[in-house]
């Protein structure tokens, strides 16, 4: 059983930044593709971003892309979202989770990820 803990969230103003943690339990993370996605309130659950297994492959949501940069850190077992000029359309709760596929894989679709955290909100202010 492998757990997902995101930190990092808050509140802050338009044009501000922040950046999101999210730490793996288990003794495999770097074979471990990882995305984050979000869930503003009344709306579903979107992808945000992914990173492959190596940190060598990225892809971005278009509506973050140039903002936002995922990284991973495969010694300390925990993916990173910076998240730079925020707008208050990007306020969300915002989950990591983890894409089990034994190959490098940078998926955008929910159905293929395995393991999800429990979320931390982020707040955006006009």
């Amino acid at each position: 059983q492998v757990q997902l803990v995101e930190s990092g969230g808050g509140l802050v103003q338009a044009g501000g930044s922040l950046r999101l943690s999210c730490a793996a339990s288990g003794r495999t993370f770097s074979s471990y593709n990882m995305g984050w996605f979000r869930q503003a309130p009344g709306k579903e659950r979107e992808f945000v971003a992914v990173i492959n297994r190596s940190g060598g492959t990225t892809d971005y949501a278009d509506s973050v892309k140039g903002r936002f940069t995922i990284a991973r850190d495969n010694a300390k077992k925990t993916v990173y979202l910076q998240m730079n000029s925020l707008k208050p359309e990007d306020t969300a709760v915002y989950y990591c989770a983890i894409d089990l596929a034994p190959w490098d894989r940078t998926s955008r679709y929910q159905n293929d990820y395995n393991y999800w955290g429990q979320g931390t909100p982020v707040t955006v202010s006009s």
